[in-house]
């Protein structure tokens, strides 16, 4: 007769299971809030990590979705303790929530080791809370699911669909008098019409996609709306399967295993998702131990066509997204081009979830053999403009510019840009490169979506659409053009993005892969040994901690100490 499997030792009976003066401390601070004893008798301790502010208009639903997690931990037999951590407001904080990403995800770390945790469901929603929170989660390895937030529902604006991506060509069109003043503030009104986070396929929808594509949420997370009851019942689901989780020791790093990166980013190609995704995807990657490296983004997604008929790379929204039957539609039609057997937090494999989702008749979900775009979401570029690599969005690009010659019209800083992009004597014409410098991590700090730089005033007045726009920062997942990102090292640190003058010819190749900047090495020896570095924007606090150690743009923009996790054990007792 075969014997019965040992439980797995809880964690969190480090705390409540001693005995004495410690264990003691422990449960009464934690009986002032009416818990009875039977809670701290060996039940696995769940924390709901919530990313809850009335500053991150996304997350502003969470406290009822944090509830409907609570009681599926307690139907499962599980003892929930919510808490909080840094919550980052992509449309509030200034410069940029990305300069924070990685103080959030120490927050996530430093919050998940030091208290009674044996397993953590991670509530967020707006861009940077997905990867911050699963970047501090990894570095401590336990088990872990995620619950975004969901996106909104489509804004509606006199009988035609609005949403934020909308922004971009309403400001032009207000520079040139198509749209009036009154239009733009009407629209602002329509456009944001319930909660959840961008209602296009940005980098919120991107992140809750990948996520998925990763395991570590239940099928069919990515897309439900947030005002869908459906996604109260998700989140109540995912409640119970951490305690199944925790009993079963599953933990980050069961899941995030090379193949599931390799699953991610082809995922990540078919549905058009945000250049932002590469960034975080490495900090991940780096946080678990995984090898990732940016190159081999673009070998993964070489075969993959853009099957998402989406804003801002096609039509559509993220609620026509989860009519149409969302990620598992799309992770069913890749299957053949994935690895089936990954592990995902409900215990099955990728290829046992998706096998046998139903196809839905419409055009929002194309078959891999009729795509929306035979080229994918996603391009890695190299040159000597960019020796570490630079990524732009094919997808989103106009066709004509993806082979390109023209001269740089150079902006050393954002402030630079801001002052001369609609000067009238602004020497620029439509077949133009827009250069700008110095918005990469370090020089801005903080790396902020800049990069889809508006056309000069006179360019868009005259009828031109898009140019070619390059920089070493990134650009919103809503944004749209023919926008070379993340180039890599940045001009803040002397890559050769800093060496670029006003009147250079650059070469865009983006079928070829590359992208050149046609001066001689010796000219650019020259310029390099002229080259100053601007200051460093502060000399204390985080923002200096940030300066002196983010990593480029191509190794994902961590810090260079928090690289690799540490787990979960603490080595000295509190009291």
């Amino acid at each position: 007769m075969s014997e019965l499997p040992q439980p797995i030792p809880l964690r969190s009976q480090e705390w409540f299971g001693k005995r004495g003066k410690d264990g003691f401390i422990y449960r009464a601070w934690m009986k002032n809030q009416g818990i009875p004893a039977h809670q701290f008798n060996n039940k696995p301790v769940i924390g709901i990590c919530n990313t809850w502010s009335e500053l991150t208009p996304c997350n502003a639903h969470f406290r009822e979705l944090a509830q409907s997690v609570r009681e599926g931990i307690i139907e499962a037999g599980g003892f929930p303790l919510e808490f909080p951590v840094m919550s980052l407001g992509e449309s509030m904080m200034k410069p940029t929530a990305m300069l924070y990403r990685n103080l959030a995800s120490m927050d996530t770390e430093e919050s998940i080791r030091a208290n009674p945790l044996d397993g953590v469901v991670i509530l967020a929603g707006c861009d940077k809370t997905t990867p911050s929170t699963v970047m501090g989660a990894c570095s401590v390895d336990i088990p872990t699911i995620v619950v975004s937030g969901g996106p909104m529902l489509t804004g509606m604006q006199r009988g035609q669909p609005i949403s934020i991506s909308d922004v971009w060509r309403l400001s032009e069109r207000v520079k040139t008098g198509e749209v009036s003043t009154d239009e733009m503030e009407e629209a602002e009104a329509c456009t944001c019409r319930s909660r959840g986070h961008c209602a296009v396929m940005g980098t919120a929808s991107t992140m809750a996609c990948m996520v998925e594509a990763l395991g570590l949420t239940l099928p069919g997370n990515a897309a439900i709306p947030a005002a869908d009851s459906r996604r109260k019942v998700l989140a109540h689901y995912s409640g119970m399967r951490i305690v199944g989780m925790v009993r079963e020791n599953l933990l980050l790093s069961d899941l995030l295993t090379r193949q599931a990166f390799e699953n991610a980013i082809r995922i990540n190609t078919a549905i058009g998702g945000s250049t932002n995704f590469v960034i975080h995807l490495l900090a991940i990657a780096g946080r678990i131990g995984v090898d990732l490296r940016l190159d081999e983004f673009d070998d993964l997604a070489r075969d993959i066509p853009l099957i998402v008929n989406l804003q801002p790379s096609g039509q559509y929204y993220m609620e026509d997204f989860f009519y149409a039957g969302g990620l598992p539609v799309v992770i069913n039609q890749l299957l053949p081009r994935l690895h089936g057997g990954c592990r995902t937090a409900n215990g099955l494999t990728i290829a046992e979830n998706y096998g046998e989702v139903a196809k839905h008749p419409t055009d929002v979900i194309t078959p891999v053999d009729n795509p929306v775009k035979a080229e994918g979401g996603l391009a890695v570029l190299t040159g000597n403009l960019c020796a570490n690599g630079a990524v732009i969005k094919p997808s989103a690009a106009s066709p004509h510019l993806l082979t390109h010659r023209g001269q740089a019209v150079v902006f050393e800083t954002i402030e630079d840009y801001k002052v001369r992009i609609n000067d009238p004597d602004l020497a620029v014409t439509e077949t133009s490169v827009l250069v700008l410098k110095n918005v990469g991590p370090v020089g801005y700090p903080g790396m902020p979506e800049v990069g889809n730089m508006g056309l000069p005033e006179k360019l868009l007045r005259a009828g031109v659409t898009d140019m070619v726009r390059i920089s070493d920062g990134r650009m919103s997942g809503t944004a749209f053009g023919t926008v070379v990102l993340h180039v890599s090292p940045e001009a803040a640190v002397g890559g050769t993005l800093a060496l670029v003058e006003t009147g250079d010819w650059i070469e865009l190749d983006v079928p070829g892969r590359t992208l050149t900047l046609l001066v001689d090495e010796a000219e650019l020896d020259h310029r390099r040994q002229q080259w100053q570095p601007l200051p460093l924007h502060m000399n204390r606090g985080y923002w200096h901690l940030y300066q002196t150690h983010v990593q480029q743009a191509h190794l994902g923009a961590d810090l260079d100490f928090l690289r690799g996790h540490s787990g979960s054990i603490i080595t000295r007792e509190s009291h």
